[in-house]
């Protein structure tokens, strides 16, 4: 039976789980194993820590998302479909592995993280100012 997202055990698996997707993923997995070439055993305590903050307020991550997915896009345009399918590969991660209120919120924070990363990283032609 699923429970709900508790600690950082459960952040770790979810987190672990979620990585183990993209990295064998055929539309944006090169983006991390080839484009990035992730070094896994730093990324995902990273991962940990933004994940634990975002649901528990931890205060225990540090560092600026935007400006590395602003890097990663000067690498590699990331486009609407990328970020479409991150949000479905980790809201299917949680949906297998977990069911609850923290849960339910860590779909909600990341599918919010995608859209302001998409609306700030993808210029919009409807935005552009002559």
């Amino acid at each position: 039976m699923k429970k709900d997202i508790e600690n950082k055990k459960d952040i770790e698996k979810l987190v672990n789980g979620f990585y183990e997707k993209v990295k064998q993923d055929a539309l944006i997995g090169f983006i991390f194993t080839d484009v990035v070439k992730v070094h896994w055993e730093k990324h995902l305590p990273v991962m940990y820590d933004f994940w634990e903050n975002s649901l528990f307020y931890t205060g225990n991550y540090v560092g600026n998302p935007m400006q590395i997915h602003q890097h990663l896009h000067r690498l590699v345009p990331l486009t609407a479909e990328y970020f479409a399918r991150w949000t479905y590969l980790f809201t299917s991660t949680v949906d297998e592995l977990f069911v609850g209120e923290k849960a339910a919120l860590a779909k909600q924070r990341a599918m919010s993280i995608a859209a302001v990363m998409q609306f700030k990283i993808i210029p919009s032609p409807s935005l552009t100012v002559n």
